[in-house]
Formats: structure tokens, sequence, C-alpha cells
């Protein structure tokens, strides 16, 4: 199903905020981002780190990543095919964003409850897709 896309953001103050809200607001979008932040991953990579995320979903959340530009995909003509996704520009330019959600997450995370039993490394078989919410499983390099 295609996202629903504004044509115009010329509303009262905090259209901005809801214009960058739009980008990142699918359910594993910021996850996505978060993890890219690192370095370029190419699809199989992303779902052994996103565990609970099927194959349909992560595809289609990339592809609504690179059309908003905040992603690239990048095809090597060769067999078998190897495509590799990073950060644009302007999707590393979501940096600070992303960093600071993760700091206020690690900050508040106790007060919200981890749900039990998601976290794929407190298994020792993660299911391949379980629903609910992926957990870093992995953090960057420090950002100096």
């Amino acid at each position: 199903m295609a996202k629903v896309r504004h044509s115009r953001f010329d509303c009262v103050p905090g259209c901005s905020v809801e214009a960058a809200i739009g980008l990142i607001d699918g359910k594993w979008k910021s996850v996505i981002l978060f993890h890219l932040l690192a370095r370029t991953l190419r699809f199989g990579e992303l779902s052994r780190i996103l565990v609970l995320v099927s194959p349909r979903m992560l595809t289609n959340q990339l592809r609504e990543l690179e059309e908003d530009g905040l992603v690239v995909r990048t095809v090597y003509p060769q067999v078998p095919p190897k495509v590799e996704y990073s950060l644009s520009p302007l999707g590393r330019s979501m940096e600070p964003v992303l960093m600071a959600l993760k700091t206020w997450g690690d900050a508040n995370i106790s007060r919200f409850g981890k749900p039990n039993g998601l976290d794929p490394r407190e298994r020792k078989n993660p299911p391949a897709s379980a629903g609910g919410h992926q957990w870093a499983r992995f953090d960057p390099e420090p950002i100096e």
C-alpha cells in the first residue's frame, strides 16, 4: 500500500515538524536509518540486524526511504545481483535527530519497559518474524 503524501506544507508553525516526522514515520524507518549511520549495508545484513522485520516490510520501508531521498540504493551489475544501501547526504543530516532519539530512549526505556522476549539477544533461536518492536543490536561508533 502506497504511503499517502502531503502535496504541500503551508500550515501553521509545526508543519516543519510534521514534514520531518512524515519522512521517518514508518515502523522501521528510524531503526533502518540508525543502523545505516554506522556503515553501508546490504539487504541481507539489514535482515540479520532487524530479525523481527519481514523481508516485504523491509523492502517497502527501504523503497520509501529511497523515494524520500534519505537512502541511496546502489545496484552492482553482477551475478548474483549485489545491492547496497547507504545514507544520502539528506539522510546523513538526520544523524543528530536519530542520536537524540537514541539518547532519550536509553535514558527512558525503564519508564516504559522493554517488551518481554522481543530482544533477539535474549533468545537462543529468535523468530524470523514475530512482530513487535526491534531493539538495536549494536551501537554505531561514537560520533565526535
